[in-house]
């Protein structure tokens, strides 16, 4: 194998895991005819959860580095009995409030009589202790800004059925996870909906900014499977008529990492320039990468069964592995399309771990098969003395273990990071959960494009119908070591033991004359 290629390898894959990414943006959230749910002695709509950067200038621009909160076209309905309590020339006939808080100050909204159940409005009891306004969200100045939490008052006037929130903008000072609530503490207002929309922008755009790192990081990716596809197709084309079947299909898969690193770029940068998530990028971005893992995975199991090396085919397992593969891809694409297309906001948890759990016990039992062919195919080659394959298959089976480790170890991590931070107040660092799987999936592509290598020698690597005689290339050389041509020295010998036998049998029946 080319000590060059190799070295290249090793360079780009350090240059990968050295990378450190900073960079911070938002989002849009529409709402369509939501509604108001009971909680506690409240009414209460999620706005969203967004980790918002301080702003960086006063200006007006789309990259002008401003952070804000902007309310547009926010509109509430509330029933029609709710409305007919009251008449056309009273005042101020209900109210909703919106509530925008920093995660740290999440027990700044609302209270407690008497260390009783928590309320998140304002009740008789709690207004005598606390000084709060009856009706109204119990609200309790920030140790760092007494300005907030920010509440801004929607009142209803008369018997009208809907009012329309003025177009309001909140500036962001102060960075950090931000969450805002549309509260409403009447209980007259039960069945209120809502429809509008709020913009949130961070300095450099509208990207969320638990995602905003990882555009820069699709952006590092792509440059790394640009250079790994520079040195792996440059050998490629030089050894064209020696390339294997397993080294097409090593072609393929970097094709296709490639493919999806630039579709999940232009996904990140047409967000963060808009602040919508276009559901043909996203579909695209999330197929391909279904596509490459499914892929992936089976030429590793192909691999591991020794296909093409130790035997010609899969023969009644061919079924068996593509209907896993058919499987996986189904798992994979559902729980990607439920995750990333259409939608900016989380999907609950519920649905997320229906997802997860198909496609976790897929690769739980597809590393379970894995592991048991690759067992096998090692005995295979070291009861046929292959010393070149059985080498290739050791270093093989060592990087797949060392990867299983790594993957064990970081979803620990992952579940005690999630565990650690109910409040996503670690948001800055949330994008190295999901980049973690992509670097790892190119380290061990990089190592399996050093181990299979194209070279001049690589057809040693493919199945032999004669493979019991290729065994042991080094011990085959020392019996014929010493003799310029092995065919004549063989000759010679059987010439010398024919003349041996015929000397023995004259010499018998010299003794048979002489009796």
């Amino acid at each position: 194998m080319d000590s060059a290629f190799r070295q290249k390898i090793g360079v780009l894959v350090v240059l990968i895991l050295s990378t450190t990414l900073t960079t911070i943006n938002a989002s849009i959230h529409i709402y369509q005819k939501q509604l108001f749910n009971e909680v506690g002695n409240a009414y209460l709509l999620p706005g969203g959860s967004e980790g918002l950067a301080a702003s960086l200038s006063s200006g007006k621009s789309a990259t002008d580095g401003r952070s804000f909160i902007r309310f547009e076209k926010i509109t509430f309905w509330r029933t029609q009995a709710a409305a007919d309590e009251y008449t056309d020339a009273e005042n101020s006939t209900g109210l909703i409030q919106a509530v925008i808080f920093e995660a740290a100050d999440r027990n700044n909204i609302g209270g407690s009589a008497y260390g009783g159940q928590r309320s998140i409005c304002c009740t008789p009891d709690l207004a005598k202790l606390e000084g709060c306004k009856k009706g109204e969200v119990i609200r309790i100045p920030s140790a760092t800004d007494i300005n907030w939490p920010i509440v801004l008052n929607v009142p209803f006037e008369g018997n009208d059925l809907s009012t329309i929130m003025d177009s309001t903008e909140v500036p962001i000072t102060k960075t950090g996870m931000y969450n805002l609530f549309f509260i409403a503490c009447d209980p007259k207002l039960k069945g209120t909906v809502m429809s509008g929309k709020t913009v949130w922008k961070n300095p450099d755009g509208y990207l969320p900014g638990r995602m905003a790192p990882l555009m820069k990081f699709y952006g590092y990716m792509i440059v790394a499977y640009l250079l790994l596809s520079a040195i792996w197709f440059s050998q490629y084309m030089k050894f064209w008529k020696d390339i294997l079947l397993l080294q097409h299909c090593i072609s393929a898969v970097i094709g296709l990492g490639l493919f999806e690193m630039v579709l999940w770029y232009f996904d990140y940068a047409n967000f963060n320039n808009t602040g919508m998530r276009p559901v043909v990028i996203t579909s695209w971005v999330v197929t391909v990468g279904a596509i490459k893992k499914t892929l992936s995975r089976l030429i590793i199991l192909c691999v591991s069964m020794g296909y093409g090396v130790v035997r010609p085919t899969l023969g009644g397992l061919t079924s068996k592995v593509l209907l896993l593969g058919a499987t996986y891809f189904l798992a994979s694409e559902l729980l990607d399309i439920a995750e990333y297309v259409g939608t900016i906001n989380d999907i609950s948890g519920r649905a997320r771990l229906f997802l997860v759990l198909p496609d976790a016990f897929l690769d739980a039992f597809l590393i379970l098969w894995i592991f048991t062919s690759l067992s096998k195919t090692l005995e295979q080659l070291q009861a046929k003395r292959i010393s070149v394959k059985l080498d290739l298959y050791r270093k093989f089976s060592n990087a797949l273990a060392v990867a299983v480790i790594a993957s064990v170890a970081w979803i620990t991590y992952e579940v005690y990071f999630k565990a650690t931070d109910p409040f996503n107040e670690k948001w800055q660092s949330a994008w190295i959960i999901t980049a973690f799987w992509d670097i790892l999936s190119f380290a061990l592509l990089c190592v399996i494009c050093y181990l299979w290598a194209p070279s001049q020698s690589s057809q040693r690597y493919a199945y032999k119908e004669d493979a019991g005689e290729e065994s042991d290339d080094e011990e085959a050389q020392s019996l014929t070591r010493g003799e310029p041509d092995g065919d004549v020295s063989l000759v010679k010998q059987e010439r010398k033991n024919g003349n041996a036998n015929v000397s023995d049998e004259e010499d018998d029946s010299e003794e048979d004359k002489r009796e």
